[in-house]
């Protein structure tokens, strides 16, 4: 696939492999057609098993089922992404390679994925007594899980690059050598052998086979299957005509275009990068016709498409890893999103509506479709978002919500000629749920050595102590320890997503991070849903911001000043965490408590996210100056608080703020021939 958009300096086109580059995952192969046609064969059956298994669970449990899944994930992503490249000056024909249409596995790929296959099926041999060797594992356990450790490690760097694996190799040496340690150590441990460490790997229900596989087997892959069978019934095509119909007569219209489309597109691809590049191409020259600089621009189709994977009905695959960890319905993770993604969208839709006033964009035709007629026509296409959540509301499971939602989009594939899910399209998009879902699959099992070694250890126990000794040293205030040991979270988090992706970082962080906030009297979901969001918004932070990145490839714009500007539109994701960790009244953000709780802080949260507004975009009724800004900061900190006494501190200093700005454009509208104000 290739997607192209016209920048202002001309045109400029990413393929996939290009688009990959702005992606923590890797790209894929470029396969000739007739091996292409062989593996999208085998991920159509696999597809099929794993729907089938929702109806009809292997008797021998869930472990004997994520053996199978690995045994039929593992090889074809050794066969789909690149191994070792061979630098051009020592190999001449490396070049001729790359200029080539396909980029074949080479006979070290085949050896790989056929040992692959071997070692992940050795456990089924005979699986009872597999299991039962645990404490004491053969020799034969040992050498085929090192196989298949060095494997993973290996399909994990290739699909999301080095430094999961290296992280991963130092939970090992940590697991080995600590027992090496000074007994005196927080992190000394009794240490483990290397039988024990493999043991635990392959044997056990925390590691390859832990929580983190389970749920890419059992819900993820489901998702990327009912995401493609959506984009293939043309619900992504349906998505975006229907945002751009939707607003029409506004200057600000075609940035609530971008929003909406974002929001909607986001469901079908799961991935706030893709989503950005993929909304960019459209929309980038309406946003150009209507005066948008490149760089604002970037910056809005960014938070657009990151808002997506932060908001339900979808979320993110850490959401459903929430789920395992706090045994809890993904319906009541969805229930937790609402209010942030409600805060996430008002700050988006207050920058866009103040950057229209800055920029002096106009008006720009974006369809000349009628959205109405187009809902009247495919607005069928809802029905399967809306089923999966009905049907997780009467507690019907969501691996079996969105099977259901997957058969009835294919009946309604049949209302559109054009994208009919008949035999062929079928298939393809079968093919492509397992595909995609390949580099989480790696990501998940190897991101079990983490779990594993930390179970193992006591590790994050022991590193939760660490973190609040290390800032109750500074201060013996505890609301000051939690607001250091929130703040140092917030950092480790972000720095961590900048390397790995979103699921990867999440769990990392879950095992080691989370223990200390819940050590200092956060909730446990407090403390995952604040390590979800900053997961996530790794994806626009600075110094990377691979969203933004993508973004400003599109429109022509400068890379950091686009950064700068996404990290304005999603200024209120970074801040509203804060708020349900650090206050009393934060459980109320989260969808917890009474409704009059949720309805007030949803209210002040909203007076808090307008403040922030005023602070990144310079403009209340007409341009600020530097003395509304300065009051709208504390303004802003004290509502998220979300206590009364701050509350009214935040409403007396937002109120001052708007107050001179009204006198001051009063007094501009008196005097006409006043030059501009500016901020």
């Amino acid at each position: 696939m290739t997607v192209g958009a016209t920048t202002g300096g001309g045109s400029a086109t990413l393929s996939e492999s290009e688009l990959a580059e702005y992606e923590q995952e890797k790209p894929a192969r470029r396969l000739r057609p007739a091996l292409d046609r062989v593996i999208s064969a085998w991920c159509a059956v696999v597809s099929l098993g794993v729907l089938l298994q929702v109806f009809f669970p292997l008797s021998s449990g869930t472990q004997f089922y994520l053996v199978i899944f690995l045994a039929a994930t593992l090889p074809i992503t050794l066969l789909c992404y690149r191994g070792w490249r061979v630098p051009p000056f020592l190999n001449p024909f490396s070049a001729r390679l790359e200029a080539r249409a396909t980029d074949n596995p080479g006979l070290t790929d085949w050896l790989l994925a056929v040992a692959a296959l071997a070692v992940c099926l050795y456990p089924l041999l005979d699986f009872d007594s597999f299991l039962e060797r645990r404490q004491a594992p053969t020799s034969l356990d040992v050498l085929t899980g090192a196989l298949l450790l060095v494997l993973l490690l290996e399909a994990c760097r290739r699909t999301t690059g080095w430094v999961l694996p290296l992280v991963s190799l130092l939970f090992i040496a940590y697991a080995y050598y600590g027992g090496y340690l000074p007994y005196t150590w927080s992190l000394a441990h009794q240490g483990f052998n290397f039988d024990a460490i493999i043991g635990q790997f392959t044997m056990g229900t925390a590691g390859f086979y832990g929580t983190p596989l389970n749920v890419a087997a059992s819900y993820i892959v489901l998702f990327t299957i009912y995401g493609a069978v959506l984009d293939y019934s043309g619900a992504g095509k349906f998505f975006i005509d229907l945002s751009f119909a939707a607003f029409k007569r506004s200057r600000a219209a075609p940035g609530r275009t971008v929003t909406l489309a974002g929001f909607l597109l986001g469901s079908v691809s799961g991935s706030g990068t893709a989503t950005a590049v993929s909304l960019g191409t459209v929309s980038w020259p309406i946003l150009r016709r209507a005066g948008y600089p490149p760089e604002p621009a970037g910056g809005m189709l960014a938070a657009a498409g990151i808002g997506a994977i932060l908001s339900p009905p979808t979320l993110g695959a850490a959401a459903f890893i929430i789920a395992e960890f706090l045994q809890v319905s993904y319906l009541t993770v969805l229930g937790y999103a609402v209010i942030p993604t409600i805060l996430y969208y008002l700050g988006i839709l207050l920058a866009i509506e103040i950057d229209a006033r800055r920029h002096g964009t106009r008006e720009a035709e974006a369809s000349t479709q009628s959205a109405w007629k187009l809902l009247l026509r495919f607005g069928y296409h809802f029905l399967s978002l809306f089923v999966i959540i009905g049907f997780m509301a009467v507690d019907v499971p969501p691996f079996k919500a969105v099977v259901y939602a997957v058969l009835i989009q294919l009946a309604l594939s049949f209302l559109d000629k054009e994208h009919r899910l008949t035999a062929v399209p079928l298939f393809k998009a079968l093919a492509q749920g397992t595909r995609s879902v390949l580099p989480v699959v790696a990501t998940c099992a190897t991101a079990g050595i983490i779990v594993a070694v930390t179970t193992q250890t006591g590790l994050g126990l022991n590193l939760a102590q660490i973190i609040v000794e290390a800032a109750t040293g500074l201060t013996d205030n505890k609301t000051v320890v939690l607001i250091l040991t929130v703040v140092l979270s917030a950092f480790a988090v972000l720095v961590l997503g900048l390397a790995v992706p979103v699921t990867a970082s999440f769990i990392i962080a879950a095992v080691i991070i989370a223990p200390a906030l819940v050590q200092l009297g956060v909730t446990q979901a407090e403390a995952y849903m604040f390590i979800f969001y900053y997961a996530v918004l790794s994806e626009v932070s600075p110094p990377t911001a691979l969203a933004a990145v993508a973004t400003s490839a599109i429109t022509g714009g400068k890379v950091m000043p686009t950064m700068w500007q996404a990290w304005k539109y999603t200024l209120p994701a970074f801040l509203v965490p804060f708020a349900f960790v650090l206050t009393e009244n934060g459980a109320h953000l989260l969808g917890q408590g009474s409704l009059i709780g949720m309805v007030w802080t949803l209210v002040v949260s909203m007076l808090a996210v307008a403040a922030l507004a005023v602070v990144t975009g310079g403009w209340i009724f007409i341009a600020t100056t530097w003395v509304e800004r300065s009051l709208c900061i504390p303004a802003a900190l004290l509502l998220l608080y979300l206590a009364p006494v701050t509350i009214a501190a935040g409403i007396g200093l937002l109120f001052v703020a708007v107050v001179i700005n009204v006198v001051r454009r009063q007094r501009r509208l008196a005097t006409p021939t006043e030059g501009p104000v500016t901020s």
